[in-house]
């Protein structure tokens, strides 16, 4: 009995060990805050990170096998999707929003555009079960990943178990978020002091500072909040964003603000994907600001922009642009991964 003891210690001695020394340390920009992320609740390690890529570009989370989260969330439109207004999900049904750009998920304390998530490791609970979305259930999810070729062994590999769970599906899922860290634009080359804004850009950053800054707040280009930025209603979808989640009237028509960075290649843009292009936008904020008793109070004011003024801010936002983020291949469908299986 001893000895069996003792074999049962020491192989859970390695198993810990063996999890232990994967573990890896989340890296903060230099600029950036703290994260809200609770790195202590689901320590980072590479296996966890690439159990957690897999699921993400694996359609086996929708009830027909067909939709994955990269299915909405593409690495090179900064993970959101660029061909339709709302999202797509299971046989071809239509959500009623445009699908948020996934990045720097760390520093987020709550999902969605109207914040019904306040979690990261629950987040994809929501895309999962979502009847428009994957229309499927973590617990068959579970039951489908347990019987699959690959997932045991990815899950031993990362948690120690074969034994597959919800709580470790999700926890995976978000591992490979929160390795979403976009920093090194040319913004951020600036503000390392390794190279300098053109005339145009620099003008626009200006203008940015005095006009936008506020909501969209650096280094982030957001402040996490939630904001009625002046949009006319879409009535066909008589979205009111946050107040669905609240039922606070003075939460009507108010939805999170969306960080600026790799806005070159997030479009269309706004909760409804109304625009196609970073001009509209702008002239959104010039010309177009509907009020409202909950219009954002930054937005009470009417911003002036010149023609050339509204270039400007353009130039300045390209620079948001993060090629090493867009092009990374550690974000790359996991080709790797899934041919290993059919090996098996």
């Amino acid at each position: 009995m001893k000895r069996k003891l003792f074999i049962f210690s020491l192989l859970s001695f390695v198993i810990v060990s063996f999890r232990s020394v994967n573990e890896i340390q989340f890296e903060v920009p230099n600029s950036f805050p703290k994260p809200v992320y609770n790195f202590s609740k689901n320590p980072l390690s590479e296996n966890k990170i690439q159990l957690g890529r897999a699921l993400f570009y694996d359609p086996i989370l929708s009830r027909n096998n067909m939709i994955s989260c990269a299915s909405c969330h593409s690495q090179f439109s900064a993970f959101t999707h660029v061909d339709h207004a709302l999202s797509h999900g299971i046989e071809d049904k239509s959500g009623f929003r445009n699908s948020p750009a996934l990045m720097n998920m760390a520093w987020q304390k709550s999902f969605m555009r109207d914040g019904a998530i306040n979690h990261l490791d629950a987040q994809s609970l929501a895309p999962i079960t979502n009847p428009v979305e994957m229309d499927e259930n973590i617990a068959h999810v579970v039951a489908k990943l347990q019987i699959s070729k690959l997932y045991p062994q990815l899950f031993f590999k990362a948690f120690g178990d074969s034994t597959i769970t919800g709580e470790h599906t999700l926890k995976a899922i978000s591992q490979f978020m929160l390795t979403l860290v976009s920093a090194n634009s040319k913004y951020d080359s600036v503000m390392r002091k390794q190279s300098v804004f053109n005339e145009q850009e620099n003008k626009g950053y200006i203008l940015f500072k005095k006009n936008c800054s506020m909501c969209h707040t650096e280094p982030l280009f957001t402040n996490d909040e939630f904001r009625n930025n002046g949009l006319k209603i879409d009535t066909t979808l008589n979205d009111y964003g946050r107040y669905r989640v609240t039922k606070n009237k003075a939460d009507s028509l108010k939805f999170k603000v969306p960080t600026l960075r790799n806005i070159e290649f997030s479009y269309p843009y706004m909760h409804d994907g109304r625009f196609k292009k970073l001009s509209q936008v702008i002239n959104h904020y010039a010309n177009g600001i509907e009020k409202s008793k909950t219009l954002a109070n930054e937005l009470q004011k009417p911003i002036l922009l010149t023609a050339n003024e509204k270039v400007d801010i353009i130039a300045f936002l390209l620079t948001l642009s993060d090629k090493s983020f867009l092009f990374n291949p550690q974000y790359f469908y996991p080709k790797e991964i899934f041919s290993e299986a059919t090996k098996n």
